[in-house]
């Protein structure tokens, strides 16, 4: 379904410096990492391909020979101002947890098989509003909003 850009504005995402001089203008970006740390770190910020070949189920066997299931959510949020001559801001949320069997609604992600530290659920099992309360996205927004309070 196509929507109407007339009256929006659209935003050049780049990472060339160059190409960033002749667009300027503030842009706000988003990346969320899921962090198992028996693999390093893996999958990281590739879990949007690791989910969407492995599914939840998938994401979990990758343990399976690890007795350390645990990982960790990050979000980062980067804003630039649209000067570059100025530095990119970034604001990070983390939430630690385990990476359990899938349970709950499939309608979001990895949230089946991510249970954080201190809950008995995973993020899909929890309701909206508790899993706001502690996601690692509502961690970076929360410094977000207070970079924007300061203003």
């Amino acid at each position: 379904m196509a929507a109407s850009l007339i009256g929006k504005k659209i935003v050049f995402v780049t990472g060339n410096a160059k190409k960033l001089e002749e667009v300027k203008g503030p842009v706000l970006v988003e990346d969320t990492c899921l962090c198992f740390n028996a693999l390093g770190g893996l999958p990281g910020p590739y879990i949007k391909w690791f989910l969407e070949k492995l599914k939840p189920e998938g994401l979990h066997q990758l343990l399976a020979g690890h007795k350390d299931k645990s990982a960790y959510a990050l979000c980062t949020f980067a804003l630039s101002l649209g000067d570059p001559s100025e530095p990119v801001l970034l604001f990070t949320g983390r939430t630690s947890g385990q990476i359990v069997e899938p349970r709950g609604c499939r309608d979001f992600g990895w949230d089946p098989c991510f249970q954080p530290d201190g809950y008995e659920q995973t993020y899909a099992e929890m309701p909206k509003a508790e899993k706001n309360a502690i996601s690692h996205r509502s961690r970076a927004l929360r410094k977000l909003q207070e970079y924007f309070d300061s203003l």
